[in-house]
């Protein structure tokens, strides 16, 4: 379970004590995708070779289809509970205009995720 939280919070993978990131607000745009080289308190290294981050889209692409996925069952059930009237057919606007401001909104939030899910998977956690 710490393995989750470490990952879910951009700590690091193999001892969850070093933030992945220089600043921990994903909101602060100008560093946004600036990470520590490694862990101070571990050593584990956080730029293994170049490009490695690379397979970190496929992960951002998996996480952005759940978003949509997620956005369209909500409108969905919003339509059946009569909470607002959707249809994907019939309102394609509403459902593109939701689905766009959340993903811009989420923009920096799942591209730091999906970097720590990426390290996560690499990366043995310490005994």
């Amino acid at each position: 379970m710490p393995r989750l939280t470490w990952m879910l919070r951009s700590r690091c993978p193999q001892c969850g004590q070093t933030h992945l990131f220089v600043e921990p607000n994903a909101y602060k745009l100008r560093s946004t995708a600036h990470m520590h080289k490694g862990c101070a308190a571990c050593g584990e290294d956080f730029e293994r070779e170049p490009g490695f981050y690379f397979g970190a889209a496929y992960v951002s692409y998996a996480l952005t289809v759940a978003l949509w996925v997620a956005v369209l069952v909500a409108m969905m059930a919003f339509d059946a509970w009569g909470w607002m009237e959707f249809g994907m057919f019939t309102h394609p606007g509403t459902y593109l205009t939701t689905g766009c401001t959340l993903l811009l909104a989420l923009m920096p939030v799942i591209y730091r995720l999906s970097r720590s899910i990426w390290i996560s998977m690499f990366t043995k956690t310490r005994a």
